[in-house]
């Protein structure tokens, strides 16, 4: 515990008192707050110039898969990593995605334009949003979405996917933890067939997939991750009626990489499940290079299930030119796919999903309750006993004799 200050009125930034006084990225020891702006490091989204193909996919409870392809191209303010959002003056823009649809075929050339703002409590807008479609021929303008709307057709809300800033939040320690698998293969799919930003495709095992990477340094001799467990509560001045009543997130003890993140509403029900797998992608940048390499959603109240690859990653650095022609609305008519990745990560079958995660019901009583209906916990104990998603009416399912986890 020598790395953790208990403390939890600090002193705060001379010029925005919402920061910490200490400069960013802080040392040793470091408090709750702390970890919390750390591990803002790591959204879904990379935190630098880059471009990407996202291999991903949605499962409902009556087993229909849909997967999508998308290229997505990110310009980041400077400097990279979180320090170019926290230096960002409010209202200013801080980083462009350009979204590409490869697939599904009906969806092929859809594009969208997503520009994201620095904001404090008098800046509050987000995002800017804009979409083309090839069958309207046109671009559209989008309202910003609500934080606790779900994106459309996936079981994550805004703020799940974007990430949430940690000034809005009172932070506190629950304690540690380690984590020994998060990502849950079935049995019925053992590897996955990644590109490298070559574009060469490997088949990897599952058994050979690090939480943390090949490169990470700090794994237990069991190959598993030691973590702070910290929980987030959104603070009324700034997030009055937030649907979401805390947030708890396993970070690793050296990065603070968010490894499993739970979203609990108000009451106490448990409504969220982000767990990942990373992998160091932008080995310039040292610790702040991690980034997620698969991850997985489950909107538990739904049991609506979906994951996603950050495949065939290349650290672009952007010029000019491709910032004013690339990251415009306009460039959304023309058609063009500027870097034209291939991936071969896709799910092919229902069967073949990820497993639900985990739920670790004795881990932090205190702060984690469960009212699971019927049918769900069924369903589970079905998964456990298969090593697979199963599909089939709940009476059927309450047979299996494996517990909930």
């Amino acid at each position: 515990m020598a790395s953790i200050d208990f403390a939890t009125d600090t002193p705060r930034d001379a010029t925005i008192p919402y920061l910490p006084a200490e400069a960013y990225p802080f040392e040793a020891p470091y408090t709750a707050e702390e970890m919390g702006f750390r591990s803002m490091e790591f959204p879904h989204m990379p935190r630098w110039n880059c471009v990407q193909i996202e291999d991903g996919g949605v499962l409902t409870p009556s087993g229909y898969l849909s997967n999508l392809k998308v290229i997505v191209l990110v310009h980041y303010r400077e400097p990279a990593g979180l320090l170019g959002h926290l230096t960002a003056p409010p209202g200013e823009l801080f980083s462009r995605w350009l979204t590409q649809d490869l697939m599904p075929p009906e969806n092929h050339g859809n594009q969208l334009l997503f520009i994201s703002y620095r904001t404090d409590k008098e800046q509050r807008k987000k995002a800017d949003l804009f979409g083309y479609s090839p069958t309207l021929r046109r671009v559209r303008r989008f309202p910003q979405p609500l934080r606790e709307e779900r994106m459309i057709g996936w079981p994550l809300t805004y703020d799940d996917s974007v990430g949430r800033d940690a000034w809005e939040f009172n932070w506190r320690l629950l304690g540690t933890d380690v984590l020994h698998e998060t990502i849950r293969f079935p049995v019925t799919r053992q590897t996955i067939t990644l590109a490298s930003p070559g574009g060469v495709f490997t088949d990897v095992a599952a058994k050979d997939l690090k939480l943390m990477g090949e490169d990470y340094a700090h794994y237990n001799p069991d190959g598993s991750v030691s973590t702070y467990v910290v929980e987030a509560r959104p603070k009324a001045d700034w997030l009055p009626d937030y649907y979401a009543g805390r947030v708890i997130y396993w970070l690793d003890q050296h990065l603070f990489y968010p490894l499993r993140t739970e979203v609990h509403s108000p009451d106490g029900e448990l409504l969220f499940i982000d767990e990942r797998v990373a992998t160091i992608m932008n080995p310039d940048l040292g610790d702040r290079g991690y980034h997620n390499l698969i991850a997985v959603w489950w909107d538990v109240r739904e049991d609506f299930y979906g994951y996603s690859v950050h495949d065939a990653m290349s650290v672009k650095t952007w010029s000019q030119k491709d910032l004013d022609v690339f990251f415009s609305p306009d460039f959304m008519r023309r058609g063009w796919f500027p870097e034209p990745l291939k991936t071969q990560a896709a799910i092919s079958s229902p069967d073949e999903f990820f497993l639900r995660p985990y739920l670790y019901r004795d881990k932090f009583p205190e702060a984690r309750s469960f009212q699971l209906p019927a049918s769900l916990e069924a369903r589970i104990r079905a998964q456990n006993a298969a090593g697979r998603i199963v599909f089939g009416e709940d009476g059927e399912l309450a047979q299996a004799a494996v517990p909930v986890d």
